[in-house]
């Protein structure tokens, strides 16, 4: 049996309820980290370079892309926040981990949010390295492995608490929060050790972080470059 969209149950959801009610502007600095991390795109005598977004749900992040001069183009295992995605980016639906796209065909790769939804994440990366031409771009921009998950406490503003757990890789339902989407389709977890020696151990060299967030990290972006 394939791996189970868990995202087309809340996608009406999640379009209409979730994003709408999201805070406006970049809190935790989505946004500024895919600028500083992917840059500007070179242009190409073939016209703008391609840029896959892996779990792109329903495209959100297609619009920023344009704007860096990327062509973006999504893959998303849920067929319903496909239905959406549509409509902002050409897209195709595919398993992160076997990934419809060529060998060393692309500049670059994105992944925005999406870590904790994916339980092997370690493969989606070498499948990455697979459809990077070498020197291509990688950005991960994902929940900080260190103060986000079931053993993050966040329910006061001005701290995070940490409870046992960290060190266990899992997939949890838990939440300090019922306004998201991690109750609701659960989350994978993966321990700061684990997550960048992943990146090592699927042929990507590391060449930059950022954190956002504010007092405590909520977000850890890495740029990585397919060797």
């Amino acid at each position: 049996m394939g791996p189970i969209a868990a995202y087309d149950e809340i996608a009406d959801w999640y379009e209409y309820q979730f994003l709408p009610a999201s805070t406006p502007g970049d809190p935790i600095g989505i946004q500024a980290s895919l600028a500083e991390l992917l840059g500007r795109a070179e242009f190409l005598d073939t016209g703008a370079e391609r840029c896959l977004e892996i779990g792109c749900g329903t495209g959100v992040h297609a619009a920023q892309l344009r704007e860096l001069g990327w062509a973006p183009i999504g893959v998303d295992l849920s067929a319903r926040m496909l239905a959406y995605a549509k409509e902002r980016l050409p897209i195709a639906r595919g398993d992160a981990t076997r990934l419809p796209i060529a060998d060393g065909a692309l500049g670059a790769v994105v992944a925005m949010m999406v870590h904790t939804d994916m339980p092997d994440y370690p493969a989606v990366l070498r499948e990455v390295a697979r459809v990077l031409r070498p020197g291509g771009v990688f950005v991960h921009v994902g929940v900080h492995p260190a103060f986000c998950g079931g053993f993050a406490d966040r329910s006061d503003p001005e701290a995070v608490v940490i409870r046992p757990g960290y060190l266990d890789s899992h997939w949890t339902k838990a939440s300090w929060t019922t306004k998201g989407v991690r109750n609701r389709v659960g989350a994978s977890h993966l321990p700061l050790p684990a997550l960048l020696q992943a990146f090592l151990d699927a042929g990507l060299q590391l060449t930059g972080f950022t954190e956002g967030g504010n007092p405590v990290p909520t977000a850890l972006s890495v740029r990585a470059v397919r060797t």
